[in-house]
C-alpha cells in the first residue's frame, strides 16, 4: 500500500515542480507575448490540431487531448475561428458532432509560435540541464504519469 503521507523532502520537491511550471510557461508567455503572438493555450489546440488525422479533431477528444474544460474550450475555438485559425465543420454521421479543422493560417500561426516556444524551451529548460537530469526527470514524470487516474 502507498504511502498517504508526505514527507518533508517529498513536499519540497512537489512544490519546487509546480513553482517550476508555472514560472517556465510564464516566461514563455512573456516571449509570446513580446514576438507579439498569441497565448501558450492557442499554441496547445494549434498543435494538437496539426497532429491530428486530417488537422480535425471531434470538439469532445480536442477537450480531452488539450486538458481544457468544454466551456474554456468553446471561448477559445470562438477567438481562433474570428482569427481565421480554424473551422467549425459538422460530423456527417453525426448531426450533433462537430469538428475543428486546422486552416493553413493556423498551421502557419502554430510553426510562428513553435520557433519562440522551441526557443524559450531551450532557454530556460534544455539549457539548464545535463543528460542524465533529463534521464532521471524523464523516469520521473513518466512513472507519475503512469500513476494517474485517467
Amino acid at each position: 500500500m502507498a504511502k498517504t503521507k508526505l514527507d518533508a523532502l517529498q513536499n519540497s520537491v512537489w512544490r519546487l515542480f509546480i513553482t517550476a511550471n508555472v514560472k517556465l510557461l510564464n516566461c514563455i508567455g512573456d516571449k509570446f507575448s513580446q514576438a507579439g503572438l498569441p497565448t501558450m493555450d492557442w499554441y496547445d489546440v494549434l498543435l494538437t490540431l496539426k497532429e491530428a488525422p486530417e488537422h480535425r479533431l471531434r470538439l469532445s477528444d480536442l477537450a480531452e487531448k488539450t486538458l481544457l474544460s468544454r466551456s474554456n474550450l468553446t471561448h477559445l475555438l470562438d477567438r481562433l475561428e474570428k482569427a481565421e485559425l480554424l473551422y467549425r465543420k459538422r460530423c456527417p454521421n453525426d448531426r450533433r458532432g462537430t469538428y475543428a479543422v486546422l486552416t493553413e493560417a493556423g498551421l502557419e500561426m502554430q510553426q510562428k509560435m513553435w520557433a519562440v516556444y522551441a526557443a524559450g524551451i531551450a532557454e530556460y529548460f534544455g539549457n539548464q540541464l545535463d543528460e542524465e537530469d533529463l534521464k532521471v526527470m524523464q523516469r520521473a514524470l513518466e512513472r507519475m504519469i503512469a500513476a494517474t487516474c485517467e
